[in-house]
């Protein structure tokens, strides 16, 4: 099939790069003429494991192309995936402004029937929207369908998670884009990935359920963990008794210093904005967002209890909101680096594929290509990320390094009694 794909962020790269990988012939669109003219050159400029591999297969085939020209890209396709960023706005809610233009766009430019597919992260009602839009700027009257088709990629996993979905969800009214979207992920269905056909609304309303609720889960962990400390109790002993029920299971019960990342924030306050939108209760999803954003400095919080923060040197490990990527947004490193400055510490930091990213964020920190050098003279080590390169770090080396031995474990990677037995003053959550 003849596939335009619209926005070349990470949801469209990998987008894109997986359905070429398909067999499919597919054009990727982008109003940054310098970024399509990278990507021409075959510059992948996310860190996504398996993705640049991909992506020069693809390129080499032909079947993955770039450009600049918006008429061109829509009157060549079969079906168009919008995957255009929605950050949120001022009043967290979804910032809508990138859709609508793409919308109008496509309605200019319409030559024929097209399957048009909200694949951005969108509030329930914008497949109508967007179908709006398009007619008020067709120059005739030319059918189209819009369809929901919400993507689950998780960062560090894009690739594998392309391939082996754990579901695929398509909103549609017409029989006509049912075929056709049916068309597309055939190959999928083949290996008993599940594909679920539902009504548009709902599947706009999946997305958002299916990210609050895994938010849920991680601040009700760091909730409970509170009162594990308190009580003497072992929040990772808490965990895995939870994950053993059946019902719960084991996944996302992990308590550290908060989410992050470019999708869990954003759709939780974008979720609670669509739900006082229609005049529903929102307490729950607004406790979880401000459970969240406390947890975030924690980790400074109790360094302030065993050191003096101001005029201290503090060493970071870990800057990309998750491992596995070099994406920093709402991560909480930046959060935690910034609240350290305030209160007079210089900070070092160290993250395996993060660090150019986080120099555009972040002032004044001095960055290392070495975890031991990072830490090297510091008065405490904060491990943020727990990427796994830490869990078998030499710790005994990290001692000697360290002015003071003090470790802030933010992610619970390390074994409590061995960091003390080792003579470090070692702080974990929610134990």
């Amino acid at each position: 099939m003849k596939l335009t794909i619209i926005g070349t962020g990470y949801v469209g790269l990998v987008t894109g790069t997986g359905f070429a990988n398909l067999g499919n012939d597919v054009v990727c669109l982008d109003v940054d003429a310098n970024k399509i003219a990278s990507l021409e050159k075959g510059d992948v400029p996310i860190f996504e494991p398996g993705l640049e591999e991909w992506f020069r297969r693809n390129i080499k085939s032909k079947r993955l192309t770039f450009t600049t020209n918006t008429m061109d890209a829509v009157q060549s396709s079969d079906i168009i995936l919008i995957c255009v960023g929605t950050p949120s706005d001022p009043g967290k809610a979804a910032d809508l402004s990138a859709v609508k233009d793409v919308a109008a766009a496509i309605g200019k430019h319409m030559n024929d029937y097209k399957v048009i597919v909200n694949k951005s992260t969108v509030p329930v009602g914008t497949a109508e929207l967007v179908t709006n839009i398009i007619k008020e700027n067709q120059t005739s009257d030319i059918p189209f369908d819009v369809v929901s088709n919400p993507e689950f990629l998780r960062e560090g996993a894009a690739v594998k998670d392309f391939e082996n979905p754990d579901r695929i969800i398509i909103g549609v009214d017409s029989d006509r884009a049912r075929e056709m979207m049916g068309s597309l992920y055939r190959s999928m269905g083949r290996i008993g990935r599940p594909i679920m056909f539902t009504d548009i609304k709902s599947a706009e309303i999946i997305k958002y359920a299916s990210n609050a609720m895994l938010a849920t889960r991680i601040s009700f962990m760091n909730q409970i963990g509170f009162l594990c400390e308190k009580t003497g109790a072992n929040i990772k002993e808490v965990a895995k008794g939870l994950g053993l029920d059946n019902r719960i299971g084991p996944r996302f019960l992990q308590a550290g210093i908060g989410y992050g990342g470019s999708c869990f924030p954003k759709d939780v306050t974008a979720l609670v904005s669509t739900l006082k939108e229609f005049d529903c209760d929102c307490d729950l999803f607004e406790a979880v967002h401000r459970i969240n954003e406390n947890q975030k400095t924690l980790a400074v919080e109790k360094l302030a209890e065993v050191l003096e923060i101001k005029d201290s040197r503090v060493g970071l490990w870990g800057i990309s909101f998750k491992p596995k990527t070099d994406d920093i947004r709402e991560a909480p490193s930046l959060h935690i680096a910034r609240e350290l400055q305030r209160r007079g510490a210089k900070v070092h930091a160290y993250d395996p594929v993060a660090i150019e990213s986080a120099k555009k964020e972040l002032a004044d920190v001095e960055y290392f290509d070495n975890p031991y050098e990072s830490v090297r003279d510091c008065d405490a080590l904060i491990l943020v990320t727990e990427w796994d390169e830490f869990r078998n770090v030499d710790m005994r080396a990290v001692k000697v390094l360290l002015k003071q031995q003090i470790v802030i474990d933010g992610r619970n990677i390390w074994d409590q009694k061995e960091m003390e037995e080792l003579g470090f003053t070692y702080r974990s959550i929610g134990r």
